[in-house]
Parts: structure tokens; sequence; C-alpha cells
């Protein structure tokens, strides 16, 4: 009975029910060996050997399949058709042997499925092969260039850029594209400009809408409309006209489907779609595999089996009509530069089935295999005939026109089912338009764009209307209205790039090259856990110490940083993958160069190495001044001169005169010039001052001296802004704690501002340590009273440490766990977590309540119970160990490992 070995236990169960009791289906769960993270794991001195090691997590799964070889002497290695999962076969056999569990007499067989379902199965266990060497090397190469350059650069950057994690060899791209981005949208000056538009009327009293494009006889250029005055005119120009028709086209045009997805533009729709995150959406779709329910979604190819395609034609014929198929399949090409990695684009495995029919629980499984259901079947379908329409409309004396434009769906095609989101704003051209005829006159529809206008001005905080309208003159920049109240014009702004999703930022590393689509979610991931980036509003922004490890990058290492030299090293190691290369001949090409730059770089001090960035970033953190003056001198001491300085927390700026003067401001902009002033004195004839930190505004009570080493200081509450501080809140604030009076029981009861916000605290005369309560308003510092401060504190001491009932409230009830008693999302003191029986797990981060999945909670559950029995068990098993132990040092490595882990670089490139 021949043992079978798959990564995960629920694809293993998957194919179980298809091979039955004729074979023992174990997982691997994932890489079951990888290299230390210690200094010597790639051997440069010795033709880059490599030395791997079983992760602890991992002996009892290769103990379980050792185990199962000696009934069992057959072994069938059925992991991932990809790279890494070659990897994992290789790392199998491999580790399989040093054990001796796999013996001369043992066949060893590796099959591959881009589908978990009975006939690809079936399939592939019809026809075995040997593991593929030139996919293991290319796995090699990658694994051993992001050790090269994990394990050498990040030790520089922690020596020369205190707080700096980690760098990678694509990970440090992908930030540098944030970085750059972030960098462009700083630099961007606005350009403005104004474009009219009129609401018109058929003679029918259909109305429709026009941009003028015309003016003075003159065809319109984008910025020929550069301020009110003009716009005023323009309008002016034309509701003093008569308008009708001059021309109407109308041209025939076609819309073909999208290609099927591969796993970068499935990423990409996922986030345009739902907001849907890399890692998230892999992850969901790893589920979707896994059930039998997607082909494998780790993939370069949008190319579909012929059986597939006539499933899906067939599945389109019976669900919408024969006239919603194309007379012959439609072909799509592989892009992918590697024809060997490249597999089937990601499709459901059944056409027919939608995801109402599955009944799929988990709601981000249910949306994905939604998307991938519609756009499979769309990409067969027939394509979508429109009719675009171009209305052109003039004045008599020519001197002012007009033009619309829509389209009209004929046959929708493929977009009965399917129409693929976009990053950019839908253009005039997806406008209906009624019917108009040719010499038609053209009416301003009365005050049609009233409403329009009021909704502009209602996000904005002034208006101008001209002409006869009423409401009279105000000023406003944003927009001003005709006389007829039928033209309006409307003032815009150049806008600076947008800042990258995750999805425009995967779109961009695959037309750079850089990175494969297995590795996507974990470098956006990487970059967003060690804090080099943060996520808001979907949108991802730098933060200061991903701009610095980037600009010490761009002038030290700009060579790795490289968007060529990425690519072309991605294409090389596609090559050894194709077995056209010789993987340690890429490795030694590389280290000969990157090497010489460690050294170099290593010898130079902080000081040389944060002179070269304040040089570079000149530009962003000390721009021009209104005034003209020297925009490096301290707007606060004004003597000492600005400059980069660095920090565990990052990159800011300061004053040279420190720690006489303490002015600091963030890296980030210029937001933060001009705020720091001194607000007056107290009544000691004290200088109270407003200043910029690292960690936002605060105010200080006189100047640093050796007599006043810490000097009063309050940082601004919530909802305060330095722009509207005076002397009588900066005073209120250096006030504080505010006493409140006293206790009935005995004891001050005071107010205050603390690291976690506003709070109350009080200490009985019978008690150890002080009660803290804290406050939801900051404005109760201020405010709160006795009566209710004594009974905050009363629930405090009630609920002491959170601990009772008050403290946590059922947020989501979940269900129950498969092993009895339910399963409840918590609001806890430090965020959500769930809660099953004595099992509390944490929810991470990026993981909203309302999102976890029933799935996801069991898993957190299963890790956070595991943990705790490593806890308890760690003193045992140290102590059977002990006598064993024939080298004292073999506990340092282990130590060294758990520290090295949180900085060690993983791009995912495995």
């Amino acid at each position: 009975m021949p043992v079978v070995v798959v990564e995960s236990p629920a694809k293993a169960k998957t194919i179980n029910k298809y091979l039955g009791s004729d074979y023992t289906v174990l997982a691997s769960y994932g890489h079951v060996r990888d290299l230390p993270p210690k200094d010597g794991s790639v051997d440069t001195d010795d033709d880059f050997a490599m030395t791997w090691e079983i992760g602890a997590d991992s002996r009892k799964h290769v103990a379980a399949i050792a185990e199962a070889l000696k009934t069992d002497n057959a072994l069938i290695l059925a992991t991932d058709p990809d790279r890494e999962g070659e990897a994992i076969s290789w790392h199998l056999k491999e580790a399989l042997t040093k054990r001796r569990s796999i013996r001369k007499d043992t066949p060893v067989s590796r099959v591959t499925f881009n589908a978990i379902t009975k006939a690809a199965v079936t399939e592939a266990m019809a026809n075995p092969r040997d593991i593929d060497a030139p996919l293991v090397e290319a796995y090699l190469a990658r694994r051993a260039l992001d050790y090269l350059v994990g394990f050498n650069l990040s030790p520089v950057l922690w020596r020369k850029l205190p707080g700096a994690r980690s760098a990678g060899r694509v990970q440090s791209v992908c930030l540098r594209l944030i970085v750059e981005r972030e960098m462009e949208i700083e630099a961007f000056r606005p350009r403005e400009y104004w474009q009219v538009k009129a609401l018109l009327t058929t003679p029918r009293g259909q109305e429709y809408e026009a941009r003028l494009t015309v003016l003075a006889g003159k065809k319109l250029e984008r910025y020929d409309i550069e301020n009110a005055t003009q716009a005023e005119l323009a309008v002016q120009a034309v509701t003093s006209r008569k308008l009708k028709v001059a021309s109407v086209e109308a041209k025939p045009s076609t819309r073909n489907p999208a290609a099927p997805f591969m796993t970068s533009t499935l990423q990409q729709e996922a986030s345009r779609k739902f907001g849907m995150g890399a890692r998230v959406c892999m992850s969901a779709a790893q589920r979707l595999y896994e059930a039998g329910h997607i082909t494998y979604m780790r993939t370069d190819g949008i190319d579909m089996a012929p059986e597939a395609v006539t499933a899906c034609r067939e599945a389109i014929a019976d669900r919408f009509g024969k006239e919603y198929v194309p007379g012959s399949p439609r072909i799509y090409k592989n892009k992918a530069k590697n024809a060997q990695e490249a597999h089937e684009c990601v499709r459901p495995t059944d056409m027919t089935k939608d995801a109402a029919s599955l009944k799929l629980r988990e709601d981000d499984q249910r949306k994905l295999y939604d998307l991938i259901w519609k756009r499979t079947l769309a990409c067969q379908m027939e394509a979508a005939r429109l009719e675009r329409t171009t209305v052109e409309i003039a004045s008599d004396d020519g001197q002012v026109g007009l033009r619309a434009t829509g389209q009209v769906v004929l046959f929708d095609g493929f977009l009965k089912i399917y129409e693929e989101g976009r990053d950019d704003v839908a253009d005039d051209d997806d406008n209906r338009l009624p019917q108009i005829m040719q010499g038609d006159p053209a009416a301003f529809a009365g005050s049609g764009l009233r409403a329009q206008f009021d909704k502009a001005a209602e996000r904005s905080d002034e208006v101008v209307e001209t002409g006869a309208a009423p409401g009279g003159m105000q000023k406003h920049p944003a927009a001003v209205l005709s006389g007829n109240g039928a033209v309006l014009a409307t003032q815009s702004h150049t806008q600076p790039p947008p800042r990258y999703t995750e999805a425009t930022l995967v779109k961009k590393m695959e037309e750079l090259g850089i990175g494969r689509p297995s590795t996507y979610a974990s470098v956006i991931t990487t970059i967003q856990d060690r804090e080099y980036v943060r996520k808001e509003q979907n949108r991802l922004i730098p933060e200061d110490k991903g701009r610095i490890v980037t600009i010490f990058l761009l002038n030290f290492f700009r060579k790795y940083v490289g968007y060529d030299f990425t690519a072309e090293l991605e294409n090389e190691l596609d090559e050894v993958s194709a077995g056209d290369m010789d993987y340690k001949a890429v490795l030694a090409k590389f280290w000969r160069d990157f090497s010489a730059a460690i050294s170099e770089t290593s010898e130079l001090r902080i000081a040389e190495v944060l002179d070269v960035l304040d040089e570079a970033l000149a530009p962003q953190l000390y721009p021009p001044r209104e005034d003209g003056s020297d925009p490096r001198i301290c707007p606060l001491c004004g003597n000492g001169s600005l400059h980069l300085k660095t920090s565990r927390s990052g990159g800011f700026v300061g004053c040279s005169n420190y720690p006489e003067c303490r002015y600091t401001r963030p890296i980030g902009g210029d937001a933060a010039e001009g705020q720091d002033r001194v607000l007056g004195e107290d009544e000691n004839g004290e200088e109270i001052s407003l200043r910029t930190g690292r960690f936002g505004p605060y105010v200080q009570r006189g100047e640093v001296s050796e007599e006043n080493k810490k000097p009063d200081r309050a940082s601004l509450p919530k909802g305060w802004q330095a722009d509207e501080m005076t002397l009588e809140k900066a005073l209120v604030l250096l006030s504080l704690p505010r006493l409140i009076g006293d206790h009935p029981e005995g004891g001050a009861i005071s107010s205050n501002f603390g690291r976690f916000g506003p709070y109350l605290m009080h200490q009985l005369p019978d008690e150890a340590k002080p009660v803290y309560a804290n406050l939801k308003d900051p404005a109760d510092v201020f405010e709160i009273g006795m009566n209710r401060a004594v009974e905050l504190l009363a629930e405090k001491r009630a609920n002491p440490g959170g601990r009772g009932r008050a403290a946590a409230k059922a947020l989501r009830e979940m269900g129950d766990h498969p092993d009895g008693g339910k399963i409840s999302v918590m609001d806890g003191r430090y965020g959500p977590y769930v809660k099953w029986e004595k099992v509390n797990a944490t929810l991470p981060k990026d993981t909203e309540p309302a999102d976890l999945t029933m799935e996801q909670a069991l898993a957190l559950i299963a890790e956070k119970a595991t943990k705790g029995g490593k806890k308890k068990a760690a003193p045992k098993k140290a102590a059977a160990k002990k006598p064993a132990a024939k080298k004292p040092a073999a506990k340092k490595p282990a130590a060294k490992k758990a520290t090295a882990k949180k900085t060690a670089p993983d791009d995912g490139e495995s």
C-alpha cells in the first residue's frame, strides 16, 4: 500500500476520497526543511553548499511518514505542481533518505495534478515521473540568493540604520516602488484647469450632457481655460448662443472578454472588487483548490485545457443560450516566459457549478469562487456588440461647439455575466444617450445641473454663481454656475499619481518582471510586517523607516534594488528551471559583486551614511521657504542647522543644537514646518512653546538646561490641532494631572492623559497600588465631576484588570467547535479575540471580526492551543535531553535562531 504525501491535511482528505483504502495519504504540512538562520548556511567558499535543517514543527510529520514507510515500502510524492511543490518533494526524499527510511528497494515517484478531481488524480497516478531536477535547482538558486542578500545585507542595515529590520532580494525592490511613488506625490505640483458642461434637451424632452470642445472658433485643449474668470467668460459664451445638433455619428464596435485568471490577475481583481488583500485572496484560493473546486492557483498561464473549454462552452449554452457561444473556442496565448513553470489558468473544476450550488460557508471563498466561475465562463462567451455615438453640437456662428458621447449595448454577450474591474474612473463613453437627430435644436434643460452644483457646493466651504442665478456672488474656486442653471463650469486640478493598492502594486511588479506569482502575497505581507509600509483605505503608504531603508539601498546598493537587474535575475532563474543554465554559475556571478559591495559599505561610519542620506533626501526634507530663508535653519531656536537623524522608530529631522534645542519633525513631508512656535509665557515668566516631535506635537515649559534637564511637557490629546493651540490651552495641558477632589472613602482622585489615552487615578488608604479607570472622551479629563469619577472607579474595582464579565463582550457567535463548545469573537481590552472554552486567540491585525471565517477561527484556536502545550512541556523536554548532549554549545544555535527569525528576510522566494 503506497504512501502518498501532499502538503496539507485538507488536500490529503480530498485526495483520499479518490484513492480509497489502497493508499496511505499523509501531509507534510508545507516545507519540511529550510536553511538555518545563521552564518554559513550557504557556504560561499564551498561551491555554495547548503546546510538544511528540519523545522521543529516538521519533525513529527517527517517521523509519521517514515513510520508509514516501514510497512508500506513505496513513496509517491504528490505535492503541488510548481517550483515550491517540486522543492518540497525533493526535501522529503532527501530527509527520508538521510533517516534511512527510503531504502535501495523503495520505489520513489513524483506525480502532479493541476486540479484535485477524480479524473486528474487518477490520470496523474497512472503517469508517475522522477523529481524535476532543473525545477529543484531553480528553487535552490532562489533560496540561496534570498539567504545571501538577507543575511549579509540585513546586518549592515542594523548597524548603519538603527530600527531597520531587514532587506530582501524582492522585498526591497517592492518597497522601492512604494517609496518612489510617495516621493512623486510629494514633488507633484497641481495645475489648475476648468471644464464647461451643459445639460441639453432633445425636442422630445430627453436630457443629455455635453462638454465644451470649441471656444472662439478654436478647439479647446485641456488647460486652455486656466482660471475662474476665463471659465465665467466661457459659460457666458455658451449661454448667449442658440445651439443645434451639427452631426450624429454612430460607430458599431465590439468588446471582447478578458482572459481567464492567472495568479496576478486574480489578486488584482479580488482587490478591486472586494478590497481583498493578496494574502487573503491566496488563502481563500488555496482552500478552494484543496477542496477540489478550482485548479491550482499559482500559475503564470492563461491557457485552458481543451476538455475544460468544451465543458465551459456547454455550460454557457445550457445556462444562457447558444447565441452566447462563439462559433469557435477562444484561444488565449500563454505569456509565461518559462513554459515549464506555467500551468493552466485558474478556473473551476466543474463549469456547471456556480457559487450557490457549492453551498460554500466561508464568505471569502464564496466571493472568490463566484469571481473565478464568472470570469472563466465569460472568457469563452461571445463578444459584446456596442454602438458608440458621438454627437457634435454647435452654434450658428461656429464660435461655440460641444460634444456628447455615449454608447448603446446592442448585444450584451459576456457582459451578461461578468465585467472586469477598473483601476481608473470610467470615462464619458460609458454614458447612455437618448435618440438625437442631426439638425435638432439643442435647448438648455432649465436648471437641470442645479442639483449637481448643489452637491458640489455641499462638499465645499464657498460657492460662486455667475449671471442672473439667485444666490448672489460668493467666492469659490470649485464651481461656477451659469444664469440659466444648465451650464456648469467646474474647476479641476491635475492629480498626482495615486498610491499603490495591493492590486496595482502586483500589476506593476508583473510588468517589471519582479518576483513571480507565488511570491507577490508574501512579499507585500513582509514589508507590512516589517513596519516599512502601512495600509490605509486599501492604499500602501511608506513609513519613515521604509523610506530611509530605500534611500540607503539606492545610494549604497543601487544595483541590487534596480528594476532591470532584478528582472534579469528572474530571467536567469527561469533559464535554470528550464535546464538552460547552471544555478551555481548564477550564484557565483551574483556573489562576486555583491560581497564586494557589502565589504565596502561595512567600513562606513554611521555619520558618513547619514550625510549621504541627508543630501539625497534634501529636496523632500528641506523644501524652499516662502521667505527665501535657509530651509535648514531650525525654526525653533533660529541658529541650529537641521540634519537627518535615525532612531529605532525610524528616521527624523532634528536640530544640530541638541540637547539645548530639541526640535524634531518626521521625514515624511513638511507638514510640521511652521507649527513650532512660542505661545507666550506663564505667570513666572517661563516660555511656553509648541513643538513637533517624532511622536507628534507637544507643548513644553522652558528650555533644557543643566538645572532643568527634563522640562514639563504634554502631548496634544487626540482631536487637538497644533494650528489651533493657544497659550491658555497649553497651560491647561501643562497643569495636569487635574485634581478632581477627595474620594468619600479617602484618597484624592485625579485625571490625566497617559500612553493609552485619558484616565482617572485613585488609591484607597488600604490599597497597595493605585487604580486606573479609562475615560472615553478626552474632554472628560478637564470636565468630569466627582460623582461620575467615583462611579467609574467603583466599576473598575468590581472588574479589576478587565477580567470580569463586563471586560469582554461577544461581538459575534461563530458556531460550534468540532470537538464541542461554542466559538465566539470577543471584544477584549487589547482588541478582538476568538474564544473557545479556555483558549483565547488574538485576531491578526489585518483581520476584522466581521470577516473572520470559521476555518480561520479554528486555525487560530489550534495554533494557540499548540503554543500553550509547548510551553508546559518545554522544561520536561530539556531535562530529558540534558544527559545525552555531547556538545555543550548545542543549545546556542537554537537561541540564535529565535532571535534571527524576528529579523530574517522572507521574500517567499523559496
